[in-house]
């Protein structure tokens, strides 16, 4: 394997805060990077210097000759042009290229890609959405069929059918001599593309081969291992404090190596990397509403000549978790309307339930005033907070959301994406509420944060009303799907976003023109062969379980081998390409190995009922 890319004792701080601290990295040729980390920790000042953008502190970036590297930030800026079109090929520098063929086969990849994305290169990138604006910059940079793709948070903005086909496209084509590096909050999509995690903490980078749930595995075993050592460090701290406060021993006894030892230790103590707070969720669910939430009956509506709703029956009840599921533009806040009786049907009932007190997440969005501080936007005009009949000082409450005291009486206009969408967490929470309705609350939130929401939301005792395209944080929150068919039919499914992908109405292939055949006689059903295991299959299945084992322990061993800190410093390349490639050949032999076992099994059902 070739290395593309290093950062050797890499130094990088904003203020007093080091974001890089003498971090040493890798990028290899074919690696799918998945880089995670709290808001705030430097993911993406991390990729702006691996992209050549920001420059180190201190420490080196060591880069492969004529390696070409495309980057896209979190908020794609397109260049004022007529068409999409244009405005991308501004943006890719084509007219920079002084081969002609080679601007012309620029722009031919480029209305491939768009085409792919299902983008019109002909619209006005002025009126372009979110989500069309972020699939046009990844269209261009997949086009350029880069040497390391650089992604900011891809999947924002984009829909569940944009994350699948942004999945597609990296799975197929970066590997190879081709790598990526990618930030993002959305778990699945780690699963399916990464081939390494790398997580950025409190300065650190720390490396873990294989997708986000091998990562997720093996971060809580060395959590627990941490905190052991950390409770280890602290009696043993205490019990040299206490030595060294008795005074006239410590001077008679002349232990001038301890007293040394505990000044090491203080030092030790002082530079340790806490770990980072976390948001403490708390919703004030408010008084019981009635069992019926809203009642539809026959609902339909149609803006223009589309049809967004169509003959829609459903019933929402006290304590239902529904998910809405569907493409940009497909009308789920037209749904969400109508449903809270905030927008009149063209035909059909609607009926609300009782003693109904509703938060709207989108709502707050719009209710941000960007000149009012942290504080004031929480709790105008005074210090305390009321949260659940509960009196709280505003500051002990914003530092349930990761606020310290100094962020306070910052204003709104100079929040992070993060920091906002926990001011507005915060904000909604505070509010009494027996129907939440969350729309897209997971973009720019951490993945701690979002699993934070996970939970709180899992215990919430309210009805809950959730628009997102994170598919796992679909599948660990709600109970019910609405999602559209076609013509503004809607179909209820039971489940999450799983269930959906499993039950949902498969695409009908063109039934082939029926030609006359003639009739034949009816021949008689063939008598069934008896099922049984043979010697060879009884042995091979009882001697599976143990392989399997063994295959796993040596996977886990290589990648506790390879989690190592100073793994791929010390390592030669060849070593880190042998243990890569073994760890990928065990994964491969686990998967042909369970298929069979799983075979083998259900041959001995058939045979034992046929016994």
């Amino acid at each position: 394997m070739t290395t593309l890319l290093t950062l050797q004792e890499a130094e990088l701080a904003f203020g007093d805060q080091p974001l890089l601290d003498h971090a040493n990295f890798s990028v290899l040729d074919g690696e799918r990077i998945g880089v995670i980390g709290r808001n705030g920790t430097g993911k993406s000042s991390l990729l702006k210097v691996i992209a050549g953008i920001e420059k180190l502190d201190d420490g080196s970036r060591i880069v492969l000759d004529g390696l070409h590297i495309a980057y896209v930030e979190q908020e794609p800026l397109l260049p004022p042009a007529a068409s999409m079109r244009e405005s991308l090929a501004l943006r890719g520098r084509f007219a920079e290229i002084a081969d002609e063929r080679e601007q012309w086969t620029r722009v031919a990849r480029l209305e491939e890609y768009l085409h792919r994305f299902k983008l019109d290169g002909d619209v006005d990138p002025t009126k372009a959405s979110g989500g069309e604006k972020k699939r046009a910059a990844l269209a261009l940079a997949l086009s350029l069929s880069c040497d390391l793709l650089l992604l900011d948070e891809p999947t924002n903005h984009l829909d569940i059918e944009g994350i699948l086909i942004l999945e597609e496209m990296i799975v197929s084509e970066y590997r190879g001599s081709k790598s990526l590096m990618v930030i993002t909050h959305d778990r699945a999509f780690l699963d399916t593309v990464s081939t390494r995690i790398i997580e950025l903490d409190r300065g650190i980078l720390r490396s873990y081969p294989g997708n986000f749930e091998a990562y997720e595995a093996r971060k809580e075993e060395e959590l627990e291992a941490e905190e052991i050592a950390r409770r280890k460090f602290d009696k043993f701290w205490a019990q040299e404090e206490v030595w060294i406060r008795k005074g006239i021993e410590a001077r008679r006894t002349r232990n001038e190596g301890r007293v040394r030892r505990l000044e090491a230790l203080r030092e030790e103590r002082a530079a340790r990397r806490d770990r980072m707070g976390q948001i403490n969720l708390n919703i004030d669910a408010g008084m019981r509403s009635g069992k019926i939430v809203a009642e539809l009956e026959k609902v339909s509506k149609q803006y223009d000549s589309k049809t967004i709703v169509k003959d829609l029956d459903f019933r929402l009840l006290r304590g239902d978790r529904l998910g809405l599921i569907g493409r940009n533009g497909v009308g789920k806040s037209t749904l969400i309307s109508l449903i809270l009786g905030n927008n009149e049907p063209d035909s059909g009932t609607i009926k609300l339930g009782t003693n109904l007190q509703i938060a709207y997440f989108d709502q707050l969005r719009a209710q941000l005033d960007p000149t009012k501080t942290v504080a004031e936007t929480i709790s105008p005009g005074s210090e305390w907070i009321e949260v659940g009949g509960v009196k709280k000082h505003v500051m002990s409450y914003l530092a349930d959301f990761l606020f310290p005291p100094r962020r306070a009486n910052v204003p709104v206009s100079n929040l992070s994406g993060g920091e906002r969408n926990r001011l507005l967490l915060a904000r909604l929470f505070a509010l009494p509420a027996n129907l939440l309705v969350l729309d897209e609350p997971t973009n720019d939130l951490d993945i701690d944060s979002l699993e934070l929401l996970e939970q709180t939301l899992q215990t919430y005792p309210g009805t809950l009303i959730l628009v997102s395209h994170d598919r796992r944080f679909l599948d660990n929150v709600v109970t019910e799907v609405l999602a559209p068919e076609e013509d503004g039919v809607w179909r209820e499914y039971v489940g999450g976003y799983s269930d959906w992908l499993r039950y949902r109405p498969q695409p009908i292939a063109k039934e082939k023109k029926e030609e006359p055949v003639e009739s034949k006689p009816v021949q008689k059903k063939p008598r069934q062969e008896k099922i049984k295991l043979s010697y060879k299959e009884n042995k091979e299945l009882e001697e599976l379980p143990e392989l399997l084992m063994t295959l796993e322990q040596e996977r886990d061993d290589l990648v506790a081998k390879m989690s190592e800190a100073d793994y791929y410093s010390q390592q030669s390349q060849d070593a880190i390409k042998a243990d890569g490639d073994r760890v990928q050949a065990i994964e491969s032999e686990l998967e042909e190995k369970y298929a069979r076992w799983e075979f083998l099994e259900q041959k001995k059902e058939l045979a034992q009922a046929q016994a």
